[in-house]
């Protein structure tokens, strides 16, 4: 540790997962898997994406976004944390630990965001057919998912602001595998009630707020659903939406058990069981879920495919 004249705390360490013992390397060799497997399934959503005009539409779109978010997310924490595993702990400045927690920040928020847009996507599409292409154009497509990453940056940037206000006196050791909000307030020789009150003002906007739109398009998508007199047609428009709100249920669910709930009730094992799923394995099922359960994405993999083989076994 090192530490100025003024006993302020210059650097951090954080301590990881201290318990694994023999499950070190396996553990390891677990997290490097579903790391290279995450940026491997959100790389090939962004590049079909990119690449197939049947997937040109406002949902693919929006779901390319997501995947670029999902990978951010994932290689801001992970790598990081391959290196804890394995030399059970590592030093940080706090520098690069706020700078860390405001690019995690930010991932979540704008992810947060798409996920909402992608609601208000699926709610024209089911609710106002008629009028879905004239909504839903390039201009709006590009103000929504820009709005998104620019209000991402915005608000990770206030918590940043907030977080760098405080003092850092003796304690240094963060109990976690990376420097999220609760373990660096935690060891702050500051009043942190004021920060903590702004912090939670934040994530009512980019958390319930936008989770509270996605419930209420959901509502309106249900009744519209359950109004298809035919279970035919009932079946074909929800699974348009169901992989949608399968990883809203996943991601949402994740971050309001931390972050809208007291932080002093959290058990540290189940604070970190939480961040670990929703930092490693939410990037992973994002790809998994839209790739396993929409038709038009496994068409344009096997269209992609029989292109590819064709090229290559007939020169």
């Amino acid at each position: 540790m090192h530490q100025e004249n003024n006993s302020t705390v210059t650097e951090f360490f954080l301590l990881g997962f201290q318990n694994l013992h023999i499950f070190r390397v396996p553990f390891f060799i677990f997290v490097l898997l579903v790391y290279t497997m995450t940026i491997t399934g959100n790389l090939f959503i962004v590049l079909l994406v990119s690449n197939t005009h049947t997937l040109n539409s406002p949902m693919y779109f929006f779901l390319c976004h997501l995947s670029i978010s999902d990978a951010l997310l994932s290689t801001n924490t992970v790598p990081a944390m391959l290196y804890i595993i394995l030399e059970e702990g590592a030093m940080i400045t706090v520098f690069g630990c706020i700078t860390q927690f405001q690019i995690f920040g930010c991932c979540c928020t704008t992810e947060c965001y798409i996920l909402t847009v992608m609601s208000y996507d699926r709610y024209l599409a089911i609710c106002k057919p008629l009028h879905y292409f004239s909504i839903m154009n390039i201009k709006l497509c590009l103000l929504l998912i820009v709005l998104s990453w620019f209000l991402g940056f915005h608000f990770s940037l206030i918590t940043r602001i907030f977080i760098s206000k405080l003092q850092f006196c003796d304690r240094f050791v963060i109990d976690h595998f990376f420097c999220d909000f609760s373990p660096i307030i935690a060891l702050s020789c500051s009043d942190t009630s004021v920060v903590e009150m702004e912090a939670l003002l934040v994530a009512v906007f980019i958390v319930l707020l936008p989770f509270m739109f996605v419930v209420i398009s959901y509502v309106y998508i249900f009744f519209t659903i359950l109004g298809i007199s035919s279970t035919t047609g009932r079946n074909k428009t929800f699974s348009t939406c169901s992989s949608h709100l399968i990883v809203v249920c996943v991601f949402y669910g994740s971050l309001l058990s931390i972050y809208l709930s007291p932080s002093k009730g959290h058990s540290l094992n189940i604070n970190k069981f939480t961040s670990l799923f929703y930092t490693l394995v939410t990037p992973l099922l994002n790809p998994v879920i839209y790739s396993l359960r929409n038709q038009e994405i496994r068409k344009a993999f096997i269209l992609v495919m029989e292109v590819w083989f064709s090229d290559h076994f007939n020169r």
